[in-house]
Order: C-alpha cells, then structure tokens, then sequence
C-alpha cells in the first residue's frame, strides 16, 4: 500500500507563498480534527492518501502540507470511453461530452434523499430570515456564488441572505487564487469575518468541494460545526473527508471526468443541478411560488416586468369570475401601479386586488397566511 508522504510548501504550490490571514489566532484543534477526519477514509480507489494538513505560515516558511496521491481519488480517474478524444472529429467529440453529461442526472438522482433533508433543515431558518452561506474553491466556489446572486431576483429575497464565499476573495472568481484553497485557517477566517456573526439557530454553511476534502471548505465546515451552526456539504466522492464535518453530507459521485481531472464538467454539472434543487427548493417551501409561477420575482428589467403582469393575470383570473378585482387584468399599467403601491411586491399586489384592499392590510394578510399567497388569497377577512 503506498505511504502518504509531506512536502514543503513550495514544492507543491511553486512558490512560498503560503496563504496567511495576518493577526489570526493559530487553530491547532481546527488542524487536528482534519487530520483525525483525513485519518479514517481508506486506502484504495474511494479514498485519498494524506497524513497532515499544516497551519498557514507567512512567506517563506516551508511547513509541511500534505502530498495527495491524485489517483486515488474519485475525481481524477481516468476515462476509459474519452481517451481518444482528441483525434475524435468535433462532432464525435461533442456526442462523447454529451453521452457523459447524460450519466449526471442519475447521479444526482441516488442523492435526492439527502438533498429533500438538507432543504427540510434550511426552510425554517430562511423563513426565519436565516442566511445560507455556499463556501468553495475553484470552481465549486464560483457555482455558490451564481446561485446566491441568483436568489434576489428570482424570489425577491433580501440581499445578503444568500451568501457565496471563495477562497482567495472576490478576485478568486475571475482568477485563480494560488494555494488559497489549502488553507483550513482561511477557509474559517472567512466565515469568522461575517457581519453579524453567524447564529447557530437561523444560519447555515453549506460546503461544496468537489473532491471532498479541500482544506478552505473543511475547516470552514468545521469551524461552523463546532460553533452549532447547521452545516452540510456537497462533494462528487464517496466516502468522503466533508463527512465528517458537517451534518449532513450529499456526496454524489459522477466517475472520471472526460478531462481527466477536470472537475469543472460532471462534477460542476452536479454540484450546480444539486444547488438548484436546493435553492430552489427552499424558496417553494417558505411560499414563493403559487404552484410553479414565480410570485415573488423582483421587476427589474421589461422582460420581468411583463413575466409580472403574466403572472397577476394568471393567479386572479379564476377570482375575476366570482368577484371584483381592484384593477382590471387587461389594464398592464393599472397592475403595474397597484405593485408600485405595494412596495414592488407582485404578490402582495395580487392580494391588494383581490380583496380590493390597501396595501397596509394586503400586507397583514399575507402575514397571517405564513407568507402563501394561496392561503392570502382563499382566507376570509
């Protein structure tokens, strides 16, 4: 069986350049619970071979970080069905891409039980107003960080609720950021800087790596954990390092990459598929939509201010029938003004009309039906 070995810092990023947070605490029991959690994944073609991971230095110093055999993990086998890839014609190439892209969707299928009980967990918290923060590297950091910006508009949720964290920052996302991933100290620094703090009864972190044991996310996870805050993670290996650092972990492999390695492509497409379940699944539970129409869409362009009008007119129309509407749903800029009224909100907008009321009360109403605007709708004065 091969040993795991250590090497110096710069042997393994090319540079010194150690990623360091000047002025943070050291975190040695942050450092040896990875380890303890490094410790019990097996050898073999499921696991990863590492003995440490070590504490970020400043530049120059070349304490040791782990040596990862590449072969041994999930995401960096080699595809037997892509080797000739490169002298395939374009149009093979593409069917090749596309034939593995197909296999995905099923992987993320055997995850749905998991997904359904991280959703469950998340809902009351954002009900709540609980934030949900992505953390990630690479790629898998830049995945959080489409689907938190996507939330705002899509559901008129407030901004800073959902949150995407990378490491190396903000310039990681255009970027690559050397190194910045290795560190566990930085991956916890960065959830520590949160303003207001994380509340272990509202907020939530959840991790995404795809190999399962990037450092950033595990000691983001860990530092979250041990703190009370509900953590789950998502990952294309299994089993997996994350196990052992969050509550719940959606491990979801997808077999070699077409590009060996190249975890940007299945792996990408599962953890980007699993975040849309997710998200998307929470905003259905705590009353953003009215069946599948999207109620709480923020207008802020034409295409979503007609989206909006579309949407008005399709909720009230069996209302229309039985009572009298506040405005008439062939009048677009007489809708458009009663939601200007109720503070831009759509659905707070088809309340108004549909009780002929001020936006004040189609506010209290909303309220007293937990937010589900066909509770607001059916309900009695």
């Amino acid at each position: 069986m091969p040993t795991a070995t250590t090497l110096p810092l710069k042997s393994v990023n090319g540079h010194t350049d150690a990623p360091h947070i000047p002025g943070s605490p050291p975190r040695p029991e942050l450092i040896a619970k990875l380890n303890a959690s490094l410790a019990t994944i097996k050898h073999g073609p499921n696991g990863i071979f590492a003995n440490s991971y070590a504490s970020p230095t400043p530049s120059g110093d070349t304490t040791p970080v782990p040596f990862i055999d590449l072969s041994a993990l999930q995401t960096e086998g080699r595809n037997a069905k892509t080797r000739d890839i490169d002298i395939a014609n374009t149009e093979e190439m593409c069917g090749m891409i596309n034939e593995q892209d197909q296999t995905v969707a099923l992987s993320v299928q055997r995850c749905i039980p998991t997904i359904a009980r991280v959703i469950d967990a998340l809902a009351p918290k954002v009900r709540s107003g609980g934030r949900v923060v992505y953390v990630g590297a690479g790629t898998s950091g830049r995945l959080g960080i489409l689907d938190a910006s996507e939330i705002p508009p899509t559901f008129s949720a407030p901004y800073g609720q959902w949150i995407g964290l990378i490491a190396g920052g903000n310039r990681a996302i255009q970027k690559a950021v050397e190194g910045a991933e290795d560190s566990p100290e930085l991956g916890a620094s960065d959830l520590e800087a949160i303003s207001p703090p994380l509340s272990p009864d509202l907020d939530s972190v959840i991790g995404l790596a795809a190999s399962g044991r990037t450092p950033y996310v595990l000691g983001a996870l860990e530092w979250a954990r041990t703190r009370g805050v509900y953590t789950a993670g998502i990952c294309c290996v299994a089993p997996s390092a994350m196990a052992a650092h969050c509550v719940d972990a959606i491990e979801c492999p997808v077999g070699p990459e077409v590009v060996t390695g190249s975890t940007r492509m299945k792996s990408g497409t599962a953890q980007k598929m699993i975040l849309n379940m997710i998200s998307t699944g929470v905003q259905l539970r705590v009353g953003k939509t009215y069946g599948n129409l999207m109620v709480d869409v923020k207008r802020s362009n034409a295409k979503l201010i007609n989206r909006a009008r579309g949407i008005f007119r399709a909720v009230l129309e069996p209302y229309a029938a039985k009572v009298h509407l506040a405005v008439g749903l062939e009048d677009d800029d007489g809708i458009d003004r009663l939601i200007d009224a109720c503070d831009g909100s759509v659905k707070k907008g088809m309340v108004a009309a549909r009780w002929r009321c001020s936006p004040k009360e189609a506010t209290a109403r909303l309220e007293a039906a937990d937010g589900l605007l066909k509770k607001a709708l059916e309900a009695e004065a």
